[in-house]
């Protein structure tokens, strides 16, 4: 039954079911990504933080291995002193622990940027039920998760062996040097180790990435009638039925108010309608209405018009006809087309147009 529901999911996940799994913190990511960015900052820190590293630690080993040459050495010194190498330690790391913070936050930022869920952490009783645990041990996540870790031991196994193996003979050959000779070629050994691991973990990593989003989206997937539900469901919202037709409203008002400066005239009644008309002979069988609205839309009309130093007309009776009887972008009808063509005629004459 659990197949032929997941044969059923054909339709792509909308984007509600996408932002509330976000919200339980379910998101296409690769948990490999966060682990290469760690793996790039030890490589890196080590790179350009070796000597200071080197130099600090150094120094706190020969101090430590000194203390029964210093006279008069007590307790309260000893705390002391394990005090003070313990900060110098610290210091030393600091560089790889920054490097560390950081990129593990970028890489899961770049992956599915800021994200915060408290649902992800709520405790659940799913998750100690046995019989769930049993089945999340068995499940197909679980068996790509065990595959990829056997292949990254293989991995490290491999490399680590070609990297020792290509310095063999150097390595045979040390015996003569001294500690801190050795020490700085093993080293080098182990940067170029771990150099060779980074970009074999990097593609792991990339593959990973791919296959995760992939997976996310297949397990987000609806079949048809979770689509329709869910349409039902929004589109039924009286808040959000009221939110669309405020937003709709609101677009409606922007484009008319922007028409108004290409208005001939602008009728009122004086005070509480006002309508923006234009006739053009070219392109009109009859005059138009650009825009008209009452109170504040009205004062608005009539400000646009003062604005864009566009006649506003006092004419009570037309206005109101006009108000009740013609939309927005509509022509007026006959019955109005005299008392209109006055009106026109009027505001032409006092434009000094023909």
């Amino acid at each position: 039954m659990a197949e032929d529901n997941m044969q059923e999911k054909t339709e792509e996940a909308t984007p509600k079911k996408l932002e509330k799994a976000r919200e339980e913190g379910q998101v296409g990511k690769s948990i490999e990504v966060p682990s290469v960015f760690v793996l790039m900052a030890g490589v890196t820190t080590l790179f350009f933080f070796s000597r200071y590293m080197y130099d600090i630690i150094v120094g706190v080993m020969f101090r430590s291995f000194s203390f029964d040459t210093v006279p008069g050495a007590s307790m309260p010194w000893f705390i002391n002193r394990m005090y003070m190498e313990g900060k110098a330690y610290v210091l030393a790391l600091i560089p790889l622990m920054l490097a560390v913070v950081v990129l593990a936050l970028a890489s899961n930022y770049m992956q599915v940027g800021f994200l915060l869920s408290w649902k992800a952490i709520q405790p659940k009783a799913s998750r100690i039920n046995p019989i769930n645990g049993f089945k999340q041990k068995f499940s197909s996540r679980s068996v790509v998760e065990l595959l990829k870790s056997i292949l990254k031991i293989i991995i490290i196994a491999v490399l680590t062996y070609a990297a020792v193996s290509s310095e063999f003979h150097t390595l045979v050959g040390l015996s003569g040097n001294s500690v801190a000779g050795i020490l700085i070629f093993m080293l080098k050994v182990v940067f170029k180790m771990f150099i060779w691991i980074l970009i074999a973990m990097l593609v792991l990593a990339l593959f990973d990435l791919i296959f995760q989003k992939w997976k996310y989206a297949q397990d987000q997937k609806m079949t048809k009638q979770e689509v329709k539900d869910e349409f039902k469901q929004t589109e039924g919202d009286p808040q959000i039925k009221s939110r669309i037709r405020a937003i709709q409203m609101q677009a409606a008002r922007r484009r008319m108010m922007q028409a108004v400066p290409e208005a001939d005239v602008v009728v009122t009644n004086p005070v509480h309608l006002a309508l923006a008309l234009k006739y053009d002979a070219l392109t009109m069988q009859a005059p138009k209405v650009l825009a008209k609205g009452a109170g504040p839309v009205a004062d608005r009309i009539k400000a646009l018009a003062a604005e864009h130093s566009i006649p506003v007309v006092e004419n009570v009776a037309l206005a109101r006809n006009l108000y009740k009887s013609v939309d927005i972008d509509e022509e007026v009808p006959s019955e109005l087309y005299q008392a209109v063509a006055e009106l026109l005629a009027y505001v032409y004459r006092m434009k000094g147009k023909p």
